[in-house]
């Protein structure tokens, strides 16, 4: 996932999800508190909201910071956390009103200003932070941003027109409205995501040290400075006047390989993994028994195609690809057979979703020759398929690979040495030589949000370099459309066009297994934003 999820009254809702997020041995809420809780993590990328948008980021962040909405941990519902309201009569112009005596852990105040900076700072081009593509529906975001006119050439990009977004308005210390370019029913529901949380001033006055030790404004803060590749601990915030967190410490115990840390958690040096190596999924049902946690989940595992290599521009080649490949047999060889093949790009929980929207997704060799032979065969020699180190992805992206070179007799190798945050830079910079691996976790609880990321031109996670006009216009439809039927037909009608040019190689969606060890009393997991660290107990 890159990021990760929300709803009030939202058009194009998606919550038909989980009826209960908890795991334990108790629902009793005097369990006892406190404690240290040991959770497994990868190094983030950033640890401030303007910067993380990928998941071992947003783990911490979510603890660091609050935003304007929060969401259920059994319904997956946006409710209001930090506002007191938002409000809109036409779906375009927004008032919000902020909940007082909210502070930083610096003693600044959380107000209208300190979420105007922060959203300010997210899209002011030059800033450069990941997060800016979340604040483009905001009138204003063309003249804070500009196109640099050679990409990564000697010329750089022009000073943008503004520094401040013209749809951001501070009506006094605790309101503020926001103008959208176009209407958008979900609104409220974005502002779930991590990227929308406030900043403090002297945060964005030294950005770089405030991602070393944010200045956060939630139910914890940092004890020490960011140790890397090893260690992020975090402890109860004496200045956070909202619900408090259950454990004293959080201990984000870095580790660059997924079977380390589960062999730490074997030994008891962990409480908490959020994920699992997939080939050690069949043991730890069978020892851990009730402490796997296990529901249908929302994350989305593709293979992007590198639409900006001439190998790859022609949708044949990518068609072809696609057909060549059996995903539940990897998906029952690699994983145990616990994950479902994509049928599409929505997740199967989520309003809008199709079971049989993919007609390229299921194997058909005859036909993936024949696609191939049309568009020329292939000329691009070895097919490179790329992943991250550390995580597992060898084992199924060689089946990926076995495949194609058995059924389209396309020789392949594996390039899986890249830590997750070297990673990414490598797909923000476009720089993949071949079909890449990434996950993809709806960062809100609207469909839109496995689409516009993606699909559309400038989208803030399409690694593929994907562009067609008409998927961006049905989607915009659906974000303006009066009721959530309307919404899902436009989306949909996005996904078909999406589906048919085939930029990504849907693979399969996930079914969610943690483990929790013996110490944790209640284990709560949140659909939308995954492991709840601060709401878990300790016996």
């Amino acid at each position: 996932m890159r990021g990760k999820t929300l709803k009030v009254a939202v058009a194009a809702t998606a919550i038909a999800m989980l009826a209960t997020a908890c795991g334990g041995s108790s629902d009793d809420s005097s369990s006892s508190a406190g404690g240290e809780l040991r959770v497994y993590a990868s190094e983030p990328a950033f640890l401030t909201p303007s910067g993380g948008d990928d998941e071992p980021s947003i783990y911490v962040i979510r603890q660091l910071y609050r935003g304007l909405v929060k969401y259920d941990t059994k319904s997956g519902e946006a409710v209001n956390d930090l506002a007191e309201s938002i409000e809109s009569t036409d779906q375009k112009n927004w008032t919000i009103k902020i909940k007082d005596g909210y502070v930083f852990d610096n003693g600044e105040p959380v107000n209208a200003d300190a979420f105007i900076r922060s959203w300010n700072y997210a899209a002011y081009g030059p800033n450069a932070q990941n997060n800016g593509y979340f604040m483009k529906r905001i009138a204003g975001i063309k003249d804070v941003t500009s196109e640099d006119p050679d990409g990564e050439g000697p010329k750089t990009a022009p000073e943008p027109k503004a520094k401040e977004l013209s749809g951001l308005k501070k009506v006094d210390e605790l309101t503020f409205t926001v103008e959208l370019t176009e209407p958008f029913s979900g609104f409220p529901a974005t502002v779930g995501y991590s990227g929308f949380f406030p900043m403090a001033q002297a945060c964005v006055d030294d950005i770089e040290a405030c991602n070393e030790k944010p200045i956060g404004n939630g139910p914890y803060k940092m004890d020490g400075e960011w140790q890397h590749n090893q260690l992020i601990t975090v402890v109860k915030s004496d200045t956070w006047k909202g619900d408090a967190g259950k454990v004293e410490k959080i201990s984000y115990k870095i580790y660059t390989e997924i079977d380390a840390a589960y062999s730490a958690f074997q030994s008891g040096e962990l409480d908490v993994m959020y994920t699992i190596p997939p080939a050690r999924y069949k043991e730890a049902k069978q020892q851990y028994g009730d402490r796997l946690y296990e529901q249908p989940g929302d994350s989305f595992t593709y293979v992007g195609l590198p639409l900006y290599d001439d190998n790859f521009k022609d949708k044949r080649i990518r068609q072809a690809l696609s057909l060549a490949i059996d995903r539940q047999s990897i998906i029952d060889a690699v994983f145990d057979g616990r994950f479902t093949p994509a049928a599409g790009l929505i997740g199967p929980t989520f309003d809008g979703a199709r079971p049989d929207a993919c007609e390229y997704c299921k194997q058909d060799v005859d036909r993936a020759k024949k696609l191939l032979e049309e568009a020329g065969g292939w000329k691009g020699g070895k097919l490179t398929l790329w992943a991250n180190a550390g995580a597992s992805h060898d084992a199924w992206l060689q089946a990926v690979g076995d495949q194609i070179k058995a059924n389209l007799g396309i020789d392949y190798e594996l390039k899986v040495n890249l830590q997750f945050p070297e990673y990414l830079d490598t797909a923000d910079k476009q720089k993949f030589t071949g079909p890449f691996r990434l996950g993809w976790g709806p960062d809100y609880p609207v469909s839109e949000s496995y689409l516009a990321p993606l699909y559309t031109a400038g989208g803030s996670s399409n690694n593929s370099a994907y562009a067609n006009p008409e998927v961006d216009a049905l989607i915009t439809k659906g974000n303006g459309a009066a009721t959530p039927d309307e919404a899902t037909a436009a989306y949909n009608q996005a996904e078909d066009l999406v589906l048919e040019d085939m930029p990504v190689i849907p693979m399969w969606f996930s079914k969610v297994a943690a483990l929790y060890g013996e110490n944790v009393q209640d284990f709560v997991w949140n659909p939308i934003s995954d492991a709840d660290y601060s709401s878990i107990t300790l016996k």
